[in-house]
């Protein structure tokens, strides 16, 4: 099988592993096989892709698409290391405003699935970060963008930051609302 797939504390966040092929030449994997994935209950219709280069500390997030354009995100670091962080933003959900995250570096190839529904952001760690992902359901769609301040109180994300470091941030990202006066319109079905 060329991938494992990983539900992680919220789970329909699933940590992908994909099966590395090193030889003298190099590597070869595969990045997504769409039997593997709706086997692992991934049925995303891909419509994008979206490729991100950013310095060390800028974090980009927390992003979303209000329905009816909601997206799921398979979220890969090509070059150097990110912290990749959900938040479930599903009213009635028990997870409601939680979030997971885990550290996707180019060297372990390990991939997020982030389904419709949540926001997603991540903190660039290394020098210097290549983030791509594949969007799914609906293109992007700018008068459904959505977003989450990065340091809600109510959500307290454990940002890796080091003491005393403050990360770059867009405009847009630094002026976002707090989940509680976010414009959210995902609801929760079993």
């Amino acid at each position: 099988m060329p991938f494992a797939f990983e539900p992680l504390e919220i789970p329909e966040v699933i940590l992908v592993k994909p099966r590395a092929f090193h030889d003298p030449r190099g590597l070869f994997l595969e990045t997504y096989r769409r039997s593997a994935f709706q086997g692992a209950g991934i049925a995303a219709d891909f419509v994008q892709d979206n490729l991100s280069l950013s310095r060390q500390w800028v974090l980009r997030g927390l992003h979303f698409q209000r329905e009816p354009y909601a997206q799921g995100k398979l979220v890969a670091c090509l070059r150097g290391e990110i912290f990749d962080v959900a938040v479930d933003l599903r009213r009635g959900s028990p997870h409601f405003g939680r979030w997971v995250a885990r550290r996707l570096s180019a060297e372990t190839h390990e991939m997020l699935w982030i389904p419709p529904g949540f926001a997603h952001g991540f903190l660039v760690l290394s020098e210097e970060a290549v983030v791509w992902y594949k969007v799914s359901g609906h293109e992007y769609t700018p008068e459904a963008e959505g977003r989450i301040r990065w340091n809600d109180p109510d959500i307290a994300i454990a940002w890796p930051l080091p003491p005393g470091t403050r990360p770059l941030l867009s405009d847009k990202d630094a002026k976002a609302p707090y989940l509680q006066s976010a414009d959210i319109n995902f609801v929760y079905r079993r």
